[in-house]
């Protein structure tokens, strides 16, 4: 009998407590003493809102003064010196996003011996600490691989050869830009 009564009063007391937890979680309520602003129901209106508050996605921009510089593959160019000067390998894995290129294992003349290039990308500035460059070699004897990564001037030679490239495309946007600039102001046309 006494368990009875103790089963029923713990079953109550987890259904009041339910319910109380579902109560207090429903709506926009904030707390008494300070309520929390209703949500606007148009969403033009909080778009607008939101752009006046500096919130949001912003294109065209930043105009909230931080030093975020998002740059499409397009127009990084120690990316695509990267991509240009390895055009001769396959590649078996390139992400942009985590700054990463990876070759398939690749052999000249001897069956037995590979190298397979990584390229990480530390900075997306032209500067000799920018870009790293491994270099991991396959030694096969019957079937017995081994994989070592190996210190080498060619390694050296493929970031001297990308740095280059990369400063010349560096060169060749900016005189683009400045001759766009140019023709905008002689035609008396802006475009930004």
């Amino acid at each position: 009998m006494a368990f009875s009564k103790i089963y029923k009063f713990l079953k109550n007391t987890a259904f009041l407590l339910l319910i109380a937890i579902f109560l207090t979680s429903c709506g926009n309520v904030g707390s008494i003493t300070n309520p929390k602003e209703p949500i606007e129901p148009d969403a033009r209106k909080r778009a607008r809102k939101n752009a006046e508050e500096g919130r949001g996605i912003i294109f065209g921009g930043n105009q909230r003064g931080g030093g975020t510089n998002y740059e499409f593959a397009s127009s990084n160019p120690l990316w695509r010196a990267s991509l240009d000067t390895l055009d001769f390998m396959v590649l078996a894995t390139v992400d942009y996003a985590g700054g990463l290129i990876i070759s398939d294992w690749y052999s000249d003349n001897d069956p037995n011996e590979s190298i397979k290039i990584t390229l990480r990308f530390l900075d997306n500035e032209v500067r000799v600490d920018a870009i790293k460059v491994l270099i991991h070699k396959k030694t096969c004897n019957n079937n017995n691989c081994q994989i070592k990564q190996i210190e080498s001037d060619l390694a050296f030679d493929i970031r001297d050869k990308v740095l280059k490239k990369a400063a010349l495309l560096v060169k060749n946007d900016k005189e683009k830009t400045k001759s766009k600039k140019t023709k905008s102001v002689i035609t008396g046309t802006e475009k930004f």
